[in-house]
């Protein structure tokens, strides 16, 4: 068991990552996308493939359009085909799945006002003709007429800002939810039926579908809330006006406020019909009142009636008798066809047909809120069992484990969607599953043999030997993907390298670099630091990468002190051997960068990106304009206390907006003598009297230094911008930023 604890704990870490996600901490969209298809699959492989005979679609096909014109018909037209339906066929309740928001003036009755309000202004006989035929021209009165005292319900929509037409009554009242909490689909415009339609139906709903984030139709909100009140979908308008009764909320626990809303139950004469609501969705929880759509089949699973057969009358008198008819479009012109899981061009209409045929079956899949319990437990039973079990198994044995455990899985569901009509998630099952099977089979050669050996081969170019063989025994804190983290770089250049360049052949110029860059990056690799790369006599290194350090910082600015010790030796031997005396400035920052590999699909690099590299580099530019060696930014030399630094400006470098102090790393605090003390002391004085635009003042200080130290030429900088700034003084929000307009 000791033996195999690493494996165990990443299995039950994994165990809790998923168990995170499944008890909805955060959300991963793999989950939700293995659960639509797990659903899918699920609902396309015991769908029952049979036809309910109880609901009708009459289509306004392209049959209809053909013969009775295009789309919208004269609502006289419409009235008549209402004749048709209830007076020769004896239907139970007819639902429209189309909208009447705007008025027919197909009649030409707003013509003939026109005309007499013009020509036939004075001609009474006109005005007289006009009126009695009125009643006949009124199309939208005549549909409402038609109508009346019908089991008819309209169909109508909602949507966001627009405000057409008139709703219904609401099916519950503002209140009707007041202590729970539910996540009502909430929207603010609508587009519904006339007035006068609206007043003359039996009854109203709307038509919007609930779209899943991969475009497809499983469910429809059964409630909509509008300015605090709720209306219901067009299926439970149907179902309520066939039956009547009375619509009421069920609880999952009727006693605690918030509780999830588990039930919608209609109260008839004949008894209580449930319909449940899918309370467990992760990701839109505005799904808490909507119902799966149960799915009899692909298109088709329901009567097809031509429009015009009706009008026309091709059908037997009382063939549709006590159907419920709903009339709705599977023209493709009309675009009313969504994806579904049983078909990418179903036909919206049929959609409220299988809502209705399950209503009345009681046999719509739910899955209330107490799933997410089922869940949870199904998760953490299989992680527990799983992570101890797979690391003491074979290959083999851990193959068949794992295919178990998923036959197990999906037999339960199975028993649960077909036995109990409960859909069960089983995504993060499956997830975890084959997470630990994939574990437990890669993780001698991901974990352990390929990392010491990818560690050795790709870091050795980069970090000192010894700082290799530490990461190969810490791997999981080595990676070459991209990072962002806290880090310090190095800039290091030879001043005057292209006039030494130019006085010396090939090879002693690649003899005399290498014995520089040699001693430096020792000095480097001592320090625990890495090495970019070197660019002419120019080296970049950075320390916090590839593994973590607290002391990165530290590290690298006592790694230029040493630089500097070291050039100091390097100095005599190249005087033996008649080579120029070098120089060298340094330039390091502290901030965060992007660290791994970077480059493209011909040659990558394990390199630093960020604003703290590019103002690494302008430092050690810089550093010749101060005459200074050694230059690091606020940042690094707050991170390095114990250090005797000299102020020396406030800048703001070219790309750059907000300024930044700079400082001159002197020595360690206590190794610093006691002039060189006083000296920074005077320089400090000097710097401020300056930054108050006590000139004068400054200048004197200045001039002091000056005789004091002759070969420190910062002081000379100095002067020379009092003697600018006293033609040229600066803004007023100067605040002392000088500001470099070069790299």
């Amino acid at each position: 068991m000791r033996r195999h604890a690493l494996l165990i704990g990443l299995g039950l870490a994994l165990t809790m990552l998923i168990l995170g996600s499944a008890v909805n901490f955060y959300s991963v969209p793999l989950s939700r996308k293995l659960e639509r298809a797990a659903y899918d699959t699920k609902l396309r492989l015991f769908m029952p493939r049979t036809q309910d005979s109880r609901v009708v679609i009459l289509d306004i096909d392209e049959q209809s359009l053909k013969e009775e014109g295009r789309w919208p018909w004269s609502r006289n037209r419409l009235g008549l085909l209402m004749d048709k339906l209830f007076d020769r066929q004896g239907v139970a309740v007819v639902g429209f799945d189309v909208v009447f928001p705007e008025k027919d003036e197909s009649s030409g009755l707003k013509t003939l006002e026109e005309m007499g309000r013009n020509q036939f202004k004075g001609v009474p006989q006109f005005h007289a003709a006009l009126e009695k035929l009125r009643p006949q021209m009124e199309y939208d009165q005549i549909l409402a007429d038609k109508i009346k005292g019908r089991r008819v319900v309209l169909g109508y929509y909602f949507t966001t800002g627009n405000l057409t037409g008139a709703l219904p009554e609401p099916a519950l009242p503002a209140g009707a939810f007041t202590g729970h909490a539910i996540d009502f689909l909430r929207l603010d415009g609508y587009g519904g039926n006339l007035p006068e339609l609206q007043k003359s139906a039996a009854g109203a709903g709307h038509f919007n579908p609930m779209v899943d984030e991969d475009g497809v139709v499983r469910r429809v909100p059964m409630l909509v809330e509008y300015k605090g009140a709720y209306y219901e979908s067009l299926s439970l308008a149907v179902v309520r006006t066939l039956l009547g009764g009375k619509l009421a909320p069920v609880f999952e626990d009727k006693g605690t406020a918030g509780a999830d809303m588990d039930w919608m139950e209609l109260q008839t004469a004949q008894g209580k019909l449930r319909i449940p609501m899918d309370t467990n969705q992760e990701e839109d929880r505005s799904r808490d009142v909507s119902t799966l759509v149960p799915y009899r089949g692909p298109s088709g699973s329901f009567t097809y009636v031509s429009v015009t057969d009706v009008l026309r009358d091709r059908l037997p008198d009382g063939a549709l008798k006590d159907k419920i008819v709903l009339i709705g479009t599977s023209a493709p012109g009309l675009q009313d066809l969504r994806s579904t899981p049983v078909g990418p061009a179903y036909p919206g209409v049929e959609a409220h047909a299988n809502l209705i045929s399950g209503m009345l079956d009681q046999d719509i899949k739910q899955k209330p809120s107490y799933m997410l319990g089922v869940e949870f437990v199904l998760v953490l039973v299989l992680g527990a069992s799983l992570s101890l079990l797979l690391p003491m198994l074979s290959p083999g044995r851990t193959t068949l484990a794992a295919a178990g455990s998923l036959v197990a899985v999906t037999g339960l569901d199975a028993w649960m969607w077909r036995g109990a009509n409960l859909d069960l998630p089983v995504a993060h099952s499956m997830m975890l599953i084959v997470g630990l099977f994939v574990l437990n089979m890669s993780y001698g050669y991901f974990f352990e043999s390929r990392k010491k050996r990818q560690i050795t081969s790709l870091f050795g170019q980069y970090v000192p030997g010894e700082l290799v063989e530490e990461m190969s025994k810490r791997p999981e804190e080595v990676s070459m993907e991209s990072d962002s983290r806290e880090m310090t770089i190095l800039f290091s250049d030879v001043r005057g390298f292209t006039t030494i360049s130019e006085a010396m052949d090939p090879r002693e110029l690649s003899q005399f670099m290498h014995e520089f860059l040699t001693p430096f990056s020792r000095v480097i690799y001592k320090h625990r630091g890495t090495i970019d790369k070197y660019m002419g006599d120019c080296i970049m290194a950075f320390w916090g990468a590839p593994l973590h350090s607290r002391e990165h910082a530290r590290d690298a600015v006592m790694a230029g002190l040493e630089m500097f010790q070291v050039l100091h030796r390097l100095q005599h031997d190249f005087k033996e051997r008649g080579w120029p005396e070098i120089r060298i400035g340094v330039g390091i920052n502290t901030g965060r960068v992007n660290v791994g590999n970077m480059g493209s699909e011909v040659r990558v690099a394990y390199t630093v990106m960020g604003d703290a590299v590019n103002l690494a580099s302008r430092l050690e530019g810089i550093t010749k304009e101060y005459r200074v060696d050694f230059i690091v930014g606020e940042d690094t030399k707050a991170a390095v206390p114990g250090l005797v630094y000299r102020e020396l400006d406030l800048v703001r470098v070219k790309g750059k907006d907000k300024p930044v102090a700079i400082y001159e790393p002197v020595g360690v605090e206590g190794e610093v003598g006691p002039e060189v003390l006083e000296e920074i002391k005077m320089f400090h004085q000097a710097l401020r009297l300056y930054r108050n635009r006590e000139w004068d003042k400054a200048e004197l200080q200045l001039y002091s230094l000056q005789r004091m130290y002759p070969n420190h030429r910062l002081y000379q900088v100095f002067e020379e911008r009092i003697a600018h700034y006293r033609n040229e003084p600066p803004a007023d929000d100067w605040g002392g930023v000088f500001d470099w307009k070069t790299k």
